[in-house]
């Protein structure tokens, strides 16, 4: 399944559905320059799609945003469920030093003080306690499945509360022994992670802290049941997430005609890059020119989905029909930037004192062992890079030069160091040789999984510089690929619509051009 962080899973087919292969069929009409104009013009995904429109602009009323709202939120509910296999809801924690954590601490106090005292008077008061049985009975009975009508008849009988208040008002009603059912039958309900909790609550002896206890475990259940039921349904919304956020984003777009704008100007800074290339390319001597070089929609969608592993996630929002993954992508880029640093690194210890390390393979581990720990958190804005990479090449020399002597050989010399140190510092410096090699190779190797054909599952191979962190790189860029190929089968209508847009257009700049007269 593409939604796995596993390997092999790179090239592998997403689930299929009646639209999926539209985006195929859309892109490679895009490719074919050859093609009839009809298949530019063609609209072979949804009509409200479309990023240019010639119809004037509606007004959009707050019900229709608020519409578009929900279905956002639904879509990116349902997505998180469905890629995230460790997605599961919590129960929302209130600090217990902030005004609402004691606000809500002196009320349920008080609660269960009141509670106490009645059951304590003379004659006990029970009122209270029946309407908390009636509670109890309700959410046991919500955990039960449809079959389970033995259960639910003894549940109800047990816990009828008309027949608990006839009892009450003889004094005949045996609260403790309510209170055990009630135990028991959450032992036989709840899940194994929650036979702690009900063995201490048949260890506890005021009955109002059974109460109390009881409560809190339901809780947990329901929780519990919750999460159980997300898991159930993950595999069905497998199956159903290409067509389902894709009708879900359309209904965003009907109720929202702006919302693939800032995806268009993404896929457009695409465009235009590649047409400079090209432009380029066309001008270096000895190029032919025969032909007029076209644009492959293919790279063009690549390439801005290159553009994500350099995104500023702080300042600049993502496409609309990336927002869903938006999380994932900035985690993400925050790992691979970690690991050019230790790739880099590596490379200029090797370079300068690869000579007398060499043969040491675990000195190389524990110096990545290093790095990583001393860049973590190196996307905050608190973290000092500066600092840190200087605290790498100090405890590199110390490193280096313990494994040295514990071999018998010179350590190195206060002027190799010190260079050492200063190249390590000078890696987040503007235009450094080293880190420019490693980001361009990174980015070809990224490039290289997008254009794996879905039948091949192996990783393509990694350039020099990058092997010590092929691991990592290999585990990242599977994530990276399954996010990038279930993003294009989900929009892929929507992305060849608007390519289709933006190639025309600049088909027809282009012969325009080249049909005007020159003076």
């Amino acid at each position: 399944m593409p939604f796995n962080d596993e390997k092999q899973c790179v090239g592998e087919d997403h689930p299929s559905d009646s639209d999926s292969s539209r985006f195929s069929e859309s892109m490679a009409s895009l490719s074919d320059y050859e093609c009839s104009r009809q298949s530019f013009t063609s609209d072979s995904s949804s009509k409200s799609s479309s990023p240019v429109s010639t119809s004037p602009p509606r007004v959009v009323t707050f019900d229709e945003v608020m519409t578009a709202a929900r279905n956002l939120s639904n879509m990116t509910l349902a997505h998180e469920i469905a890629v995230n296999e460790n997605f599961e809801l919590k129960q929302d924690a209130v600090p217990e030093n902030s005004l609402a954590g004691q606000v809500k601490h002196i009320v349920h106090q008080a609660f269960w003080d009141v509670l106490e005292s009645e059951l304590n008077a003379d004659p006990p008061e029970y009122e209270h306690a029946i309407k908390l049985f009636e509670e109890i009975r309700e959410i046991l009975l919500s955990f039960l499945t449809p079959g389970g009508n033995r259960l639910h008849n003894q549940i109800c009988e047990v816990l009828d509360t008309d027949l608990i208040r006839q009892q009450a008002e003889h004094s005949a009603v045996d609260i403790p022994g309510l209170a055990n059912y009630v135990i028991s039958i959450m032992g036989k309900l709840c899940a194994p992670v929650r036979d702690d909790d009900i063995r201490e609550l048949k260890a506890t002896g005021n009955i109002v802290e059974m109460l109390r206890q009881i409560f809190h475990v339901l809780d947990l259940m329901k929780m519990d049941m919750v999460n159980f039921t997300i898991k159930s349904i993950r595999p069905h919304l497998q199956r159903q997430l290409v067509e389902y956020e894709r009708t879900k984003f359309q209904e965003i777009l009907e109720e929202t005609p702006s919302a693939l704008d800032q995806t268009t100007e993404w896929i457009k800074e695409s465009v235009n890059e590649e047409l400079l290339s090209l432009s380029e390319s066309a001008l270096t001597p000895g190029a032919e020119n025969s032909s007029k070089p076209s644009l492959s929609p293919t790279v063009v969608l690549n390439n801005s989905y290159l553009k994500l592993l350099k995104w500023d996630y702080q300042k600049k929002d993502l496409p609309e029909t990336l927002v869903t993954d938006g999380a994932r992508l900035q985690e993400l880029t925050e790992k691979l930037n970690q690991l050019k640093i230790i790739a880099c690194l590596s490379l200029i210890t090797k370079n300068m004192v690869g000579a007398v390390t060499e043969g040491f393979p675990e000195l190389t581990n524990r110096l990545k062992r290093i790095s990583a720990v001393l860049l973590e958190g190196m996307n905050k804005q608190t973290f000092n890079l500066k600092e840190a990479l200087n605290s790498i090449g100090v405890q590199t020399c110390v490193e280096v030069n313990k494994t040295l002597t514990e071999r018998g050989l010179p350590t190195l010399n206060a002027e190799v160091q010190a260079n050492l140190i200063g190249q390590f510092s000078s890696i987040q410096e503007e235009d450094n040789s080293i880190w420019s090699l490693i980001d361009k190779r990174i980015q070809l190797y990224m490039k290289s999984l997008l254009c794996l054909p879905s039948s091949q599952k192996c990783m393509p191979p990694v350039q020099g510089g990058l092997t010590i962190i092929q691991q990592e790189l290999e585990a990242l860029g599977c994530q990276y690929a399954n996010i990038v190929n279930l993003n294009k089968q989900v929009y892929g209508p929507f992305y060849a619509n608007i390519l289709r847009k933006l190639l025309f257009i600049e088909e027809a700049v282009g012969k325009v051009n080249a049909s005007s007269p020159t003076n």
